[in-house]
């Protein structure tokens, strides 16, 4: 794996279980200030969970891109994989960011990410 590149993962128990580099953000709220953080460089990879505990859901960092998007000045990010289990909430995030012209993989049961202390 290429140290450089940037790769931000949205997910409220999951991590990458071959302990890539990665900045990771908890909750929606976080995955937010995370994005703006890159908001003027690149993010070569872009992980994003639909269900993100309690009430909380990915769609606030949906709204983000899709906003951005719709300004005409979208983030910069080679490509945003939805590897939620929620498979109609995958679909609709994947369905919205292909829309803004996002380049969005669906993977479902990735085992890139797992749950490393072990399920919840």
């Amino acid at each position: 794996m290429d140290a450089r590149r940037t790769i931000v993962l949205v997910d409220d128990l999951r991590s990458f279980v071959d302990g890539r580099g990665a900045q990771v953000a908890r909750t929606s709220a976080a995955g937010v200030e995370l994005l703006y953080r890159y908001r003027d460089r690149r993010l070569d990879e872009l992980w994003l969970d639909h269900d993100l505990g309690g009430d909380d859901t990915i769609w606030p960092v949906v709204e983000v891109l899709e906003r951005a998007a719709f300004d005409k000045r979208p983030f910069d990010v080679g490509v945003i994989t939805v590897h939620s289990a929620n498979p109609t909430g995958a679909a609709k995030i994947a369905q919205v960011l292909r829309h803004w012209g996002y380049r969005v993989r669906v993977a479902s049961g990735s085992t890139d990410v797992g749950y490393l202390d072990g399920p919840a």
